[in-house]
């Protein structure tokens, strides 16, 4: 196996079809490392989370020139400010990320990336900062391995969970699922939603005429809370549109709303990726709250899940209580650091 680096965005457009298709077959398959998906999270830095930063993916290929691996990286100073060579997506806005590579070609990956990054033609770099990485990858492992053999030293901390529902084949079994009291209470939101006295609806944003209004629709909602109206900065509006574009061309955004009336209640930016619906992020009217239209409209989203043979709900990192009524189920995320034995 040989590796290229891939420094200008030129280069990287032209791998899109060869890169998704790796990933299709790749130790950890999730949105967030698609092509479209990191290109348009690169146009904005992760909504000015890295405004210095140069692209630096690694390649692997075969003899014949056959992708094997990718580690989609980018160097800049780490929040310690520490040269550092970080996965792109992180690390605020991409729940997961990863390698891109077979499980049986891993090891031999990253081993030739560690010799690559210890050669003349490595960048200064003093670590390697993986943000988001599951706490099952294959990488962790073997990156912990692979550390030791080139005298590097390796270091794995818990960040966060990241609760999910393994869906089953009909809603009312689902439901059973639940304790009796947060049953109970998801049925009499759905009920209510479904008999309020101004008529209810919810629907998924499926024109691409109006997707760009839909979207700032959202983000209006969203402003709605203190935290997130902070959050929204021009960078991050602009950087919130370029993923809804890009998904909506891979064709995985599932954006929906609930209307009360003529007016948006709530609304939740999902993607519906590999029979998995991931929960990106949510908003809601404070004028109906009375009407629990946020849980009112998950809870008819997991039903169209299940409906549709979806087989797992993704509720993202995060911890609310609200996750965990619905079922969800903790695993965790973690960040993986490679530290050169003596940094330059």
């Amino acid at each position: 196996m040989h590796i290229d680096v891939i420094r200008t965005e030129e280069e990287w457009a032209e791998m899109a079809a060869e890169w998704n298709k790796l990933l299709d077959n790749s130790i950890t398959n999730v949105p967030f490392l698609r092509h479209e998906y990191l290109t348009a999270w690169w146009q904005h830095r992760g909504g000015g989370e890295w405004p210095v930063s140069e692209l630096f993916i690694l390649t692997g290929r075969d003899s014949d020139n056959n992708l094997l691996g990718i580690a989609p990286l980018f160097l800049s100073k780490n929040h310690a400010g520490d040269p550092a060579l970080m996965l792109l997506g992180s690390i605020e806005i991409s729940d997961f990320l990863d390698v891109i590579v077979k499980e049986g070609d891993l090891e031999t990956f990253l081993d030739e990336i560690l010799v690559y990054l210890a050669g003349p033609e490595s960048p200064k770099w003093d670590y390697l900062d993986w943000y988001n990485l599951f706490e099952t990858s294959s990488t962790l492992p073997a990156l912990e391995k692979l550390s030791g053999k080139h005298n590097l030293h390796f270091q794995q901390e818990r960040i966060q969970p990241a609760p999910y529902i393994t869906l089953p084949t009909d809603f009312d079994e689902y439901l059973a699922t639940l304790e009796k009291r947060y049953r109970h209470e998801l049925r009499r939101k759905m009920r209510q939603a479904s008999g309020y006295f101004i008529p209810v609806q919810w629907y998924v944003v499926e024109d691409e005429d109006n997707l760009e209004a839909e979207v700032d629709d959202f983000i209006e909602m969203m402003r709605e809370e203190k935290e997130k109206d902070a959050f929204l900065t021009e960078e991050m509006v602009a950087q919130i549109h370029a993923i809804a574009k890009a998904a909506y061309k891979g064709g995985w955004l599932n954006l929906f709303f609930l209307k009360v009336g003529k007016e948006k209640a709530a609304g939740y930016f999902n993607f519906d990726f590999n029979d998995h619906v991931w929960v990106y992020n949510s908003c809601l009217a404070r004028k109906f709250s009375q009407l629990s239209p946020g849980i009112a409209l998950l809870g008819f989203i997991l039903q169209d899940s299940i409906e549709k043979g979806r087989k797992e709900f993704d509720l993202m990192r995060g911890d609310e209580d609200y996750k965990y009524h619905l079922g969800g189920k903790d695993r965790f995320v973690v960040r993986a650091t490679v530290r050169k034995a003596s940094p330059r």
